[in-house]
């Protein structure tokens, strides 16, 4: 399956759920960062679409991804105790960066700091999880600690309403959603959002998800 079939069939169902469908599976496609998005409501939480950044890194064609778990990525020395925080995040249902040592597909073996974050829709029902990667120094200090400190400092920087927007769509929520909780319009949500973007010198939801996890929010 590819990122157009499952664009495809989602527009074959109600067209809200499409949207939200749309929606996620380009938080994908845009993003230069090496992503997939996995289903939760089907058995194994398989993943369903794949970006060309993540085939890149991997080496696995994206009909070799689509449909599999994401353990897939696992091999010998693979750490599970860092395999079962990803999955406690998934049961869960929160935010989660790791860094694991997973395997390409020419069994060479990389330190990826992965990110694994829920997704839901206007109704606040859990449709995805986003999964996104990078390859990292295996000399580097960890947790990818210039990231962090990078990715801190930028938030540190942001207004008190911009840092707790940008809170809320780490979890996964959408502007709908964000403007309930902090009892604003959404629009002015959507306003927030944009400028957080700009400032951050991001260009997709799904970046933004990553680096507001790297700062700890």
């Amino acid at each position: 399956m590819t990122i157009d079939s499952v664009l495809a069939d989602a527009r074959s169902v109600d067209s809200a759920e499409a949207r939200s469908n749309q929606r996620l599976v380009r938080l994908v496609t845009d993003s230069p960062i090496p992503s997939v998005i996995s289903d939760p409501r089907l058995p194994d939480n398989p993943i369903v679409a794949c970006n060309q950044p993540f085939c890149d890194l991997t080496g696995y064609p994206a009909d070799e991804v689509v449909g599999r778990n994401c353990r897939f990525l696992s091999g010998p020395a693979t750490e599970p105790w860092l395999s079962e925080e990803i999955r406690r995040g998934v049961r869960e249902h929160k935010p989660v960066l790791v860094e694991i040592l997973n395997y390409k597909r020419n069994g060479q073996p990389f330190r990826n700091a992965v990110l694994v974050a829920p997704l839901y829709d206007e109704e606040d029902r859990l449709l995805y999880f986003l999964g996104s990667q990078i390859e990292i120094d295996t000399n580097a200090a960890p947790p990818t600690s210039m990231r962090r400190i990078r990715a801190a400092e930028l938030v540190k920087a942001l207004s008190p309403r911009q840092g707790q927007v940008l809170r809320f769509v780490a979890q996964g929520m959408l502007n709908k959603q964000i403007a309930a909780e902090l009892g604003l319009a959404e629009k002015t949500v959507k306003m927030h959002r944009a400028i957080l973007m700009d400032r951050l010198g991001l260009t997709t939801t799904a970046d933004l998800i990553r680096l507001a996890v790297e700062a700890g929010l």
